[in-house]
């Protein structure tokens, strides 16, 4: 779609979050669509390490997701824009445009689900829970839930294996979560991964 379009330019793909940010870091693309849900690395923990480094990058967040947590995820890491997956072609170059100008955007459909649950009382913060551990912790949580054995984990990060086991106790602990099949409902009520990642 967006490459009929000839004031655009497709410079890259990724299939998870560090390709993401790999990519971000190689091509410095004006715009990034980002999905949130991505394996190894969620669209939000990509966000955050895209424009600590890069913060003259632009992201739209493109997600199936509506409800006011995730938007204010992604707005809190930096994204400029949130659309859902099923925005139609003409909505999404007008989108790009307006982020690449320098302006923010809401799908109408977002914006009426944040101030609905606005309207019916302030939500919790959605970073409340996972406000207690730190990016890297939240990257192993990820990771762990996803299936990942702590050798493997350990290699994605760049980080011993004794390092990673160290996190998953200090997350445990943290959380007074006790076991992996807990951990994974807690990630995925947070939104750090899904069940369709």
């Amino acid at each position: 779609m967006l490459s009929a379009d000839p004031t655009m330019e497709i410079v890259g793909e990724a299939e998870n979050g560090h390709e993401a940010v790999d990519a971000a870091g190689k091509l410095s693309p004006d715009v990034i669509l980002m999905d949130i849900s991505m394996p190894y690395l969620n669209g939000v923990l990509a966000t955050r390490q895209i424009l600590a480094n890069h913060p003259h990058i632009r992201i739209i967040a493109l997600s199936m997701h509506s409800d006011e947590k995730y938007v204010a995820e992604m707005l809190t890491a930096g994204a400029s824009a949130y659309l859902l997956k099923n925005s139609d072609t003409e909505e999404l170059i007008h989108a790009i445009k307006l982020v690449y100008a320098g302006k923010k955007y809401l799908s109408p459909e977002i914006t009426g689900h944040v101030v609905k649950d606005y309207m019916q009382g302030r939500p919790e913060s959605p970073t409340h829970g996972r406000s207690q551990l730190s990016q890297r912790q939240q990257e192993v949580l990820q990771l762990l839930t996803e299936g990942l054995a702590s050798k493997e984990i350990a290699s994605r990060l760049f980080i011993s294996v004794k390092t990673v086991t160290t996190h998953r106790q200090d997350i445990m602990n943290k959380l007074n979560i006790h076991s992996i099949a807990e951990l994974t409902k807690y990630a995925i009520l947070q939104g750090l991964t899904s069940l369709e990642s």
